[in-house]
């Protein structure tokens, strides 16, 4: 019988992680790779497109939870997606959840 000794396999573990590397293509090498894909509203939706980032990348960069990923969402597209008020009331509603949540509360 083989005994496994679990501090050195989450060592190892550990190391390995470290080692690993996950490539997030740019705005620009996809354009290398697929040409200007800026109209794309599936992948690049020219209202999260607007300036020098995209909403995305800025949101993952900066690791946000779900709920305030949402207000950043909201706040970019505000008057460039259909209603801006509207969006504008969607932000605040996720950052209410957000201090909500923080808080204690709970949910509205």
């Amino acid at each position: 019988m083989t005994t496994v000794d679990s501090n050195k396999t989450e060592d190892r573990q550990k190391e390995d992680s470290k080692k690993l590397t996950v490539y997030v293509p740019t705005v620009e090498d996809k354009d290398k790779m697929y040409g200007d894909i800026k109209h794309d509203a599936v992948n690049h939706p020219s209202h999260y497109t607007r300036g020098k980032i995209e909403v995305i990348d800025f949101i993952e960069d900066q690791q946000l939870p779900y709920h305030l990923g949402n207000v950043i969402k909201y706040i970019a597209r505000a008057g460039y997606k259909g209603d801006k008020l509207e969006d504008l009331k969607k932000a605040r509603w996720y950052l209410d959840r957000y201090i909500n949540e923080e808080m204690g509360n709970g949910t509205l």
